[in-house]
């Protein structure tokens, strides 16, 4: 681990001081994704967090198996008596005890129904952990295309007006163009330089931001593929938002936990019953500890355990788990307009980035031929050494907004592709081998089982306090007016 982590600093560094240097290796987007989804920190301590998620599952199923314990003991005693002897006495014991729950009222059997639907939850939560991770991914390496792209064009420029300064120097000497135009020329020159330093320091940024998210300083990157399942549709791409967005889904898993909770407190009001069972023996002198195997006894029963008073206990903790439920139905709703807003601030910049790099497109094919037709014009004497230094100036801004465009769009696609819940890692690559975290669910789920688990679980649920929705209002997907009115302004393409 030290190893990894002083390979991934050094191709930190690597990045930061050799932004314009590139490994000899070329890399592509997908292989940028199968490298993060492998090795990306984030990604591996969520998945550790969500193995440590599926140890409740365990927890609450031990509700439903015997108890057993093992005691030993000794004891010695001395009695003072006025104007009599003293008395001593000594003894041992030791016992194994057993006790097993028939019926909690549900207690267990909504314990566990919670800690599945927590389960489940984290499970959308591991989900959202790797899309956010892979967006990131898909930013910093189109923030690496992008900035690559502009390095070039500002070193295109600056061999421009190396080349116009020696240009502009020449026909100074020769009297065609006064002092001034070689001035502009410089000052131009040097402008140009101080863009090539700034657009070289963004690239090493970029370059040490993709180092960080995949793991490796980028290479050759290759162009960037088109992402699969972007909608051209608002309607249909909030539609698949509310259903697979893994924070919708996540908050609704955790308002069926809450729920479970609830009828679990409630059960606290109702009788439990247990069997019991114990096997030991006593001695009273604790230096003939063998004879505890000729004074033994074996006692079996079971209890039927009713609460009748707790103090207000039982009910504040209804109270309370009540209340936490109805919290966990508002956050539901929170992240479904969470989510609108996600999917309405994505589709807007990716339709807008989109416009942007169709006006780009024709704006650098014009730019193009106005700076060569100013430069022929130049030299027969119908534009000046500004005129042509302008509209050089004019086609590299061209060039770098049209970049910037080609980012912005490819970003705002993956921004909302992951709201919608559609950029995990096989999404994007199928051949990727996908981490199933039910595989370590169903692998520790049943250990410490026994053979009765099964029928009492379902007899613990029988009589048992009924899950409850949280609050009395309807469950409705969203706020129908919020959502016609989002859609009603949404830019269509």
């Amino acid at each position: 681990m030290l190893n990894r982590s002083r390979v991934l600093a050094s191709a930190a560094i690597i990045a930061v001081i050799s932004s314009v240097g590139a490994p000899a290796w070329a890399d592509t987007l997908q292989e940028a994704i199968a490298l993060a989804y492998r090795t990306n920190p984030t990604i591996l301590a969520q998945r550790a967090n969500q193995r440590a998620l599926d140890e409740t599952i365990v927890a609450a199923r031990a509700g439903l198996r015997p108890t057993l314990s093992a005691s030993v003991g000794a004891d010695y005693t001395k009695t003072w008596t006025d104007g009599g002897p003293d008395v001593e006495s000594d003894g041992a014991s030791a016992s194994v005890s057993v006790s097993q729950p028939l019926w909690t009222a549900g207690r267990v059997g909504h314990s566990i129904s919670a800690a599945e639907a927590n389960i489940l939850a984290g499970r959308e939560g591991l989900r959202d952990t790797e899309q956010t991770v892979l967006a990131a991914v898909i930013q910093a390496y189109a923030d690496v295309i992008r900035d690559t792209e502009i390095l070039r064009i500002r070193q295109a420029n600056l061999g421009v007006l190396q080349r116009q300064l020696e240009e502009s120097s020449a026909r100074f000497e020769v009297g065609e163009i006064t002092r001034t135009d070689v001035a502009q020329s410089e000052a131009r020159l040097a402008q140009s330089e101080a863009d090539l330093a700034q657009a070289q320091a963004q690239l090493s940024v970029s370059r040490a931001g993709y180092a960080a998210v995949v793991g490796q300083a980028p290479g050759n990157l290759e162009a960037m593929p088109v992402l699969p399942g972007v909608p051209t549709d608002f309607d249909s791409a909030l539609d698949v938002a509310m259903q697979d967005n893994p924070s919708v889904r996540s908050a609704g898993w955790a308002l069926r936990a809450a729920e479970a909770e609830v009828a679990a407190a409630r059960a606290d009001y109702l009788p439990s019953a247990s069997v019991t069972a114990s096997y030991g023996g006593a001695t009273n002198d604790i230096g003939r500890f063998s004879d505890l195997a000729n004074n033994t006894t074996f006692r079996a029963g079971a209890t039927l355990s009713v609460p009748l008073f707790t103090g207000g206990l039982t009910s504040s903790r209804v109270a309370q788990a009540r209340e936490r439920a109805n919290a966990a139905q508002i956050g539901v709703e929170g992240e479904r307009r969470n989510t609108l807003q996600a999917v309405s601030s994505a589709y807007a910049q990716s339709i807008s980035a989109r416009s942007t790099l169709q006006a780009g497109r024709e704006a650098v094919r014009a730019a193009t031929v106005a700076a060569e037709g100013v430069r022929q014009e130049a030299q027969v004497g119908l534009r000046t050494t500004l005129d042509v230094l302008n509209q050089e100036l004019e086609l590299r801004s061209a060039e770098v907004t049209l970049a910037s465009a080609q980012r912005n769009e490819y970003v705002a696609q993956a921004q909302l592709l992951a709201a919608m819940g559609r950029l995990e890692g096989p999404d994007l690559d199928p051949t990727l081998e996908a981490y199933d975290p039910a595989a370590n669910y169903n692998r520790v789920r049943n250990r410490g089982a026994l053979p009765w688990d099964g029928v009492l679980e379902t007899l613990d649920r029988v009589a048992a306090p009924p899950v409850m929705p949280a609050v009395d209002a309807e469950d409705a997907p969203i706020d129908q007016q919020l959502k016609s009115e989002v859609v009603q302004t949404a830019p269509r393409n």
